[in-house]
């Protein structure tokens, strides 16, 4: 949000001990959303007291008390969403039923117009002062009630102010006291899923701390077969004494007699010496 808009404050509606800008207040359109505790019977007196007052006649409303405990700023917010649009000052002080108008901003349409919660907002430049007096003018004559119909209207009024706010307060103490129950609510399920998530972590750590059977657990001698022993030569290898396969054991030794050439021709040359003194015997 722009220093600008932080800095936004309603040209028509100056702030006071009635009118409190609140933190989620629209800078672009500042009634966007419907007042919260709005009823539609609160809605149709209010209606009624703009057609018996005059649209922005609001210290007349209040003193009437027609609508107990509603500040100027919240029935403005609840005007523009009963007009269907942004601007008010083109109504100020006329006796209008704002549903007509409300009516007609539905059917507007067009690629200028732009809503905000079904309420038209302000894209042009601002009134001059001799546009605003001509739009009321204009509004004047095609909106405005009858004298005889807006000074006849009767607005309904508590008979015990004082005890209808009393009751508003309690039922805002009831909701607090609801929302602190959502709320605690809310931080219980929290704490029970990070509960869960650590005990899910440390069985995962767990998992990972357990040794493999295939890299640590001794070696199963019980599928070796033993052979006779036989003198020992550079090329055997004790089957006995090997943690290895008969199979296993054979391949070793003609690896290794592969690896070592010089060895296997000395056995060969020596066994032609003895083959040829046993011929030279027998001649």
């Amino acid at each position: 949000m722009t220093a600008k808009a932080q800095d936004y404050t309603p040209r028509s509606m100056t702030a006071g001990a009635r009118n409190v800008l609140r933190s989620n207040d629209s800078a672009s359109l500042w009634n966007c959303t419907l007042s919260p505790g709005w009823t539609e019977e609160e809605s149709e007196i209010l209606r009624k007291a703009l057609m018996l007052f005059g649209v922005g006649n609001w210290a007349k409303i209040i003193e009437s008390n027609c609508l107990p405990g509603k500040t100027n700023a919240q029935m403005n917010l609840q005007l523009q969403r009963l007009l269907g649009q942004q601007s008010t000052a083109e109504f100020a002080g006329l006796h209008i039923d704002p549903k007509v108008i409300g009516e007609r901003n539905s059917k507007i349409q067009g690629p200028g117009i732009k809503r905000k919660n079904n309420t038209i907002v302000n894209t042009g430049a601002k009134l001059t002062r001799e546009e605003l007096k001509q739009r009321l003018l204009s509004n004047k004559e095609k909106y405005e009630l009858p004298k005889e119909v807006w000074s006849a209207i009767e607005l309904p009024k508590p008979k015990e102010p004082a005890k209808l706010i009393d009751s508003k307060r309690d039922e805002l103490v009831k909701l607090q006291e609801e929302l602190k129950e959502v709320q605690s609510g809310i931080a219980e399920i929290r704490r029970v899923h990070k509960s869960v998530a650590a005990i899910q972590l440390e069985e995962e750590s767990s998992h990972s701390r357990t040794p493999s059977p295939a890299r640590d657990s001794p070696v199963d001698l019980s599928d070796t077969v033993a052979t006779p022993s036989s003198p020992a030569s550079p090329f055997s290898i004790d089957a006995a004494d090997s943690p290895l396969p008969l199979t296993d054991v054979a391949n070793k030794e003609n690896s290794l007699k592969r690896l070592s050439p010089t060895s296997s021709a000395k056995v060969s040359s020596k066994k032609q010496r003895t083959e040829d003194r046993n011929n030279a015997d027998v001649a």
